[in-house]
Order: C-alpha cells, then sequence, then structure tokens
C-alpha cells in the first residue's frame, strides 16, 4: 500500500499564517493538519467566548481557509484541525458557510464530547484529551475537512492513518507509529531545524513545514517539501520527540507509545526513517485540562544602573514594603535579573532590572495599590530611578490542573458530514502505567583529560512545560558523547546546573535508542504558562540554560 502523506500547516494559534498555501503548493499530499491549541489557547479562548458565546474557535484558521479551501479541494487534500478549540461545532458552521459562498462541494465534519466543562465547578473551561478515532469515523464517511475540540495533538495524525489503512482499535505498534510521527509533526517548524539547538550561524530564516510518509506498519519517513528552508536530520526530529514529554512511556487515549523502542536513521538528504516503534494498551483514565481564573496580576520593572546594585534593590523593596502596609496583595514576588556589568560603554548594558509582580483574587488590590506606589517614588528614591514601563490596572490570568475520568465517561462522537452523530466506543482494554526500569548505562569512557567547558558543545537540549511541570530533554550527537553524558549528567549533577530545580522532585529519564536523557522537574512553573510564574514562564529556554553552564568535559570530545 503506499505511504499516506501527512503534512502540518499550523503548531500553534498565530503560527505562520502562509504556511497553509505553502503546504499545498509545495508539493504532494493526502491530508494537511492543523495543530491550534495549546494549555494557554484554551484559556484564551475561554475568555472569548464569555463575550461571545458563538466564539470559541480559531478564526485564523477560518481566514486560512478562505484563501486554500478552493486549493485543498483542487488537489484532493483532506484538512484536519483541532481548531474547533470550546466551540467545533461553530466552526464546522462557520467553514460550511465558507463554502457555500465560494461554491464548492465540500463536506465539513466535527468531533465533540471533549467538554467536560460542567463536571468541574469554577472552571473556565475543561476538555478531555480525546484520540483519533473520531476524526477516523469522519474521514470514512467522505469528510473534506475535520475540525476537532481537544484532541490529542498526534490524533491529526492517528486518525488519517486510521482512516486510511483499516487499523483496527487494538493494533498498538501500528498506532504508537502514528502517534510517535504525529508528535514529531505537531510543532510545525520545530522538526525542520526551528529552535534547533545546532542552528550554526547559517541557520534557517524560514524553515518550511514538515510531513511524514506514513507506512501501513505504523513506520513512517519525516520530510518536507523540495527547495523549502530548514532541514530534517537526527537531531531536529530527536529535539521534537523530547519536547514536552516524559518517560519511555508516551500516554495517550489510544495508546501507549514506547519512547525508548524508537529508531530513526538519516534516509537521506532531510528524510529521516522512524521505525521500530512498539505500542501498549491505553491508560484506564483521559486526561483532562482544566483552567480557571487564578485572580488579577500586575507588575513593574524598575532599572537600576550603575553601581550598588543590590542596595538599590534593597531600598525600592523596603519602600514598596511600606507602601503595601494598608493593603498589602495576596501574593508578592521580587527577581533581580543582573543584566549589568562592570564599567560598561551603554547605559543599557551598565543596568540591573529588578521585577515585582503582585496577584490577588481581586482586581483593585493589584491595580491602583501598585501603580500608584511605584509611581510615587519617582523622586523618592534610588538615583537614577526609573521603570520599563507604568503599571497598568491589573489582568486575570488562569491556572492550569490535569484532572483523569475514565474513558467511558466521556462521550466522544463524531458528527458526520450530513449531521449523524457516531458514538465512539471507549477503549476496551487499559494498562496501569508504571514506570520503566531504567536501562544499563553504556559503557562509560575511558579515563582522560577534562576541561572546563559549556555543556552545549557536546549535547543539544530542548525544554517545555506540562502545566507546571516543566521537561529538558538532552541528546548527544555521538556515540562517544552518549558514553559520557548517561554518566555525568546525573540528576544530582542537574540540581546542581539548574539551582532553581534544587528544592523540587527531579525525574531522570534514559532513552538509549536516541542517546538521550529527559528530565522532568516538578512545580517549577507553579500554577501554569498563563499565571506567569517565572521568568521564562514555559521553560521554553530552559534547555538552552542548561547547555550554557559549565562542567568538566572530556577533552576528547571538545
Amino acid at each position: 500500500m503506499t505511504p499516506l502523506r501527512i503534512g502540518n500547516a499550523s503548531g500553534f494559534y498565530g503560527d505562520r499564517f502562509d504556511a497553509m498555501r505553502e503546504m499545498l503548493t509545495g508539493g504532494e499530499l493526502d491530508v494537511l493538519t492543523g495543530d491550534y491549541l495549546a494549555e494557554l489557547t484554551m484559556l484564551i479562548l475561554g475568555r472569548d467566548r464569555l463575550k461571545d458565546p458563538g466564539a470559541g474557535y480559531a478564526r485564523t484558521f477560518l481566514r486560512q481557509l478562505e484563501e486554500c479551501l478552493g486549493l485543498a479541494h483542487e488537489r484532493g487534500v483532506r484538512v484536519v484541525a483541532n481548531a474547533g478549540g470550546l466551540n467545533p461545532a461553530g466552526l464546522a458552521d462557520a467553514v460550511r458557510k465558507l463554502a457555500d459562498r465560494l461554491g464548492l462541494p465540500v463536506r465539513v465534519a466535527h468531533v465533540e464530547g471533549d467538554d467536560l466543562k460542567d463536571r468541574f465547578p469554577g472552571a473556565l473551561a475543561a476538555h478531555a484529551y480525546l484520540g483519533g478515532f473520531g476524526v477516523a469515523a469522519c474521514l470514512r464517511d467522505g469528510a473534506d475537512v475535520v475540525v476537532t475540540g481537544r484532541v490529542t495533538d498526534a490524533a491529526l495524525v492517528t486518525g488519517p492513518a486510521v482512516a486510511h489503512f483499516g487499523w483496527g482499535p487494538e493494533e498498538y505498534d501500528r498506532l504508537a507509529g502514528a502517534v510517535v510521527a504525529g508528535h514529531v509533526l505537531e510543532c510545525g517548524a520545530q522538526a525542520t531545524g526551528g529552535n534547533y539547538a545546532f542552528f550554526g550561524e547559517d541557520g534557517a530564516t524560514r524553515p518550511g513545514f514538515p510531513l511524514a510518509e506514513l507506512h501501513e506498519d505504523g513506520g513512517s519517513v519525516i520530510t518536507k517539501h523540495p527547495g523549502t528552508g530548514g532541514l530534517v536530520d537526527v537531531g531536529t526530529v530527536t529535539a521534537q520527540l523530547l519536547y514536552e514529554t516524559a518517560g519511555a512511556r508516551y500516554p495517550g487515549p489510544d495508546v501507549t507509545a514506547r519512547l525508548d523502542t524508537v529508531r530513526l536513521t538519516q534516509e537521506g538528504p532531510d528524510r529521516v526513517r522512524i521505525d521500530g516503534v512498539r505500542g501498549e494498551a491505553p491508560p484506564p483514565a483521559l486526561k483532562v485540562g482544566v483552567n480557571r481564573l487564578g485572580g488579577f496580576r500586575n507588575e513593574v520593572v524598575f532599572v537600576l544602573t550603575g553601581l550598588e546594585i543590590k542596595s538599590k534593590a534593597a531600598l525600592v523593596r523596603r519602600q514598596m514594603r511600606a507602601a503595601f502596609a494598608r493593603s498589602r496583595p495576596a501574593r508578592v514576588d521580587w527577581d533581580l535579573v543582573r543584566t549589568d556589568r562592570p564599567d560598561a560603554d551603554s547605559e543599557e548594558t551598565a543596568s540591573a532590572l529588578l521585577r515585582l509582580v503582585v496577584r490577588d483574587p481581586v482586581q483593585e488590590n493589584v491595580g491602583r495599590v501598585l501603580s500608584g506606589a511605584a509611581v510615587e517614588l519617582a523622586l523618592a528614591s534610588y538615583p537614577g530611578f526609573h521603570v520599563l514601563a507604568p503599571p497598568g490596572k491589573g489582568t486575570p490570568y488562569g491556572v492550569f490542573e490535569a484532572a483523569y475520568v475514565p474513558h467511558a465517561d466521556v462521550g466522544h462522537v463524531a458528527v458526520l458530514h450530513d449531521g449523524r452523530r457516531i458514538p465512539v466506543p471507549p477503549a476496551r482494554d487499559t494498562l496501569v502505567l508504571d514506570g520503566v526500569a531504567e536501562p544499563p548505562p553504556p559503557e562509560p569512557l575511558p579515563d582522560g583529560p577534562v576541561r572546563r567547558a559549556p555543556l552545549g558543545l557536546v549535547a543539544g537540549a530542548r525544554s517545555g512545560d506540562k502545566g507546571g511541570d516543566a521537561n529538558v530533554g538532552v541528546w548527544a550527537r555521538t556515540e562517544d558523547a552518549w558514553r559520557w553524558l548517561a554518566h555525568a549528567l546525573t540528576v544530582d549533577r542537574f540540581r546542581q546546573l539548574i539551582p532553581e530545580s534544587r528544592e523540587l522532585d527531579v525525574t531522570r529519564h534514559v532513552l538509549p535508542h536516541l542517546r538521550a536523557l529527559n528530565f522532568v522537574v516538578e512545580g517549577i512553573l507553579g500554577e501554569g504558562v498563563a499565571a506567569q510564574h517565572r521568568f521564562d514562564p514555559q521553560a521554553k529556554a530552559l534547555g538552552e540554560w542548561l547547555r550554557s553552564r559549565h562542567l568538566d568535559i572530556p577533552e576528547v570530545l571538545l
């Protein structure tokens, strides 16, 4: 059977608008997917829907289709996207109206059942992560466009694969292969050189978007359209495989993919083969992303220039503490960022930044209370007093938490293009997931001279967020570097290099086929990205910080 060519045109809500047209015109495709949803996006769409009950979906997807629906129809490319967000039925209706206006005989279907808000009192949004079998039912019935709400990112690939190859729900190895391919595609250009640790002096200005040639046995080849920017190699695919994952088991609603079985092979220029993937039954419960309004936040950044930076910071803190005496916000956080350097030749490089963030359930307790106190210091504080911008009235922020419900408690439904509703049965067999025993380490490198140097000279990294936790995947580019990395980068060493993690739970997972270690740091992001708990609220650069840290590296690797 010929492979199924599945491309991606969006990795997040706000990704490159022209990507849909680029993917449709750049080469052969059977299916074009788009991932528009993230934990933060669901919160944003929830707030949109509070203002307008007809909203709640990614409007840019509809604008993209206005330009490209005719092109997709002409080329026989089916479109599958989770752009429905909180309102997949509303988006499906909007796509039908668009098709009618354009005079296109396009069949539109959608998937629903993920919305569990009524079961979580006080939630702004609560959505179960559904699998790909609802998408498959829509495609088998002949849909040209399928829009969903909260499905797993990989379901955008597993659904078309199930429909095309006729896989059953217990063909776990095949399904796991599709999940791995879907995970590589889901973040768009991150698989083709975007955000890549080894981007080099000539990093791609405009990386192309990825596609997978998916085979009937579940294996795939990751590639991109000819002539597009960026690159696809074992390194770029490894980096994306490690993104926002945890241990050797990668659980989902359809299957648990074993990341410790994934094998990557450079098959040719911009072609990486994925094979060997093994799968197990899914866990007994579906993950539910619950978004709530956490309260209101405000911030001000004081600029401290020149000498006595610490004393200037201490003065401001005393003054603000006194100002808060009558009405102190529920939470007050300070962060001094030492961007200054001695004898600087510009004012910017002579300055440090002192960031104050306040949070409270009541907006007025973070509004005038902060702005008045900060502005009133303008002529009465440290020499050179100024702020990057005056604080405002305070803005609402959200918090994310994960909950779990049994498969049978979720009404997964495929709503076909003619309005028929097809229930999608829950997983029949499930598996309670235990940890995977750490495999034996590789043979260590022989003893030899070492040099103090950045970790990033011999290892790549990619990091990301999952609620309040972060993961940092670190991989070696050569076998010798792996023999050193597996022994050198322990949990204790990680904690030494990332001081924020010293009081937190850190778990190390070993993926020897990828020559990779994956560290999960629990709680480092507080209540999730929307709460903006730290300087880098999604931990996007945590891996690059780790790569910049110095340790003793064998000279033979440098």
